[in-house]
């Protein structure tokens, strides 16, 4: 079945640098957008980045846009976003999702599969 299982979460002093990871199985990842969701304390899930199922384009939410950087290994089924100038506001738990065939990686409702999440906080 498919599995999404995220990993590289912790805690980093604001302006610090973290690269999470998600690493995934059961499903034929190079064909499938993949997305970033976090869930940042007393907010509801929002998108964060997505990436094309052949590496490209990459599309980033506004609040993160030129810190962060999607991107994807498809020989080894992995998926990563690399973060930096980190602030308290980023801290959340962070969701990788496969986006559905055809389906926006920007709706929230068109992710069929999610991991468990990684923690990052900053402080």
């Amino acid at each position: 079945q498919v599995q999404l299982v995220e990993s590289g979460g912790g805690l980093v002093q604001p302006g610090g640098s973290l690269t999470i990871t998600c690493a995934a199985s059961g499903f034929d990842f190079r064909r499938y957008d993949m997305t970033w969701v976090r869930q940042r304390p007393g907010k509801m899930r929002e998108w964060v980045s997505s990436i094309g199922a052949n590496g490209g384009p990459a599309y980033y939410a506004n609040g993160v846009r030129g810190r962060f950087t999607i991107s994807r290994d498809n020989a080894k089924n992995i998926l990563s976003l690399s973060m930096r100038r980190l602030t308290p506001e980023d801290t959340g738990m962070y969701y990788c999702a496969r986006v559905k065939e055809l389906g926006d990686p920007y709706e929230l409702g068109d992710l069929t599969d999610w991991g468990q999440g990684t923690q990052v906080t900053v402080s």
